[in-house]
């Protein structure tokens, strides 16, 4: 047995109203995707400030130790899954620009490429 019961929406529609609901909004849609748009910049803008609150900026100078990423170390992945993230530590013996560094070993041996900041970690001993 087959129960049929409609729903209000369904039984008051009336299709004069719902097409000239239908163009008001197409007025509209303007104006929505610009109240969006300013709610979106506004909603990103917040979760900055939340974010850039609690950062803690850890800069590198001369003499620091610091662990390089591997997986930049080797480019072509021979590695292995295995393998660990981090290689070194190594000394910073120049900085170049912000956020870019000449490294040495602690042996004393340069490494021939300049490093971002993006690859390297700070080390604690």
């Amino acid at each position: 047995m087959e129960i049929w019961v409609h729903s209000p929406r369904v039984v008051h529609f009336n299709e004069a109203n719902s097409e000239e609901g239908l163009r008001n909004l197409l007025d509209l849609v303007e104006e929505l995707r610009d109240k969006a748009t300013i709610r979106v910049v506004a909603y990103q803008q917040r979760v900055s400030r939340y974010y850039n609150k609690r950062v803690n900026p850890r800069p590198l100078r001369e003499g620091d130790l610091v662990l390089r990423n591997a997986a930049i170390a080797d480019p072509i992945g021979t590695r292995g899954k295995l393998a660990p993230n981090w290689e070194g530590p190594y000394k910073v013996k120049k900085v170049l620009r912000p956020r870019t560094f000449k490294l040495k070993t602690l042996g004393g041996r340069e490494i021939p490429r300049a490093q971002n900041a993006e690859h390297l970690r700070k080390y604690y001993q």
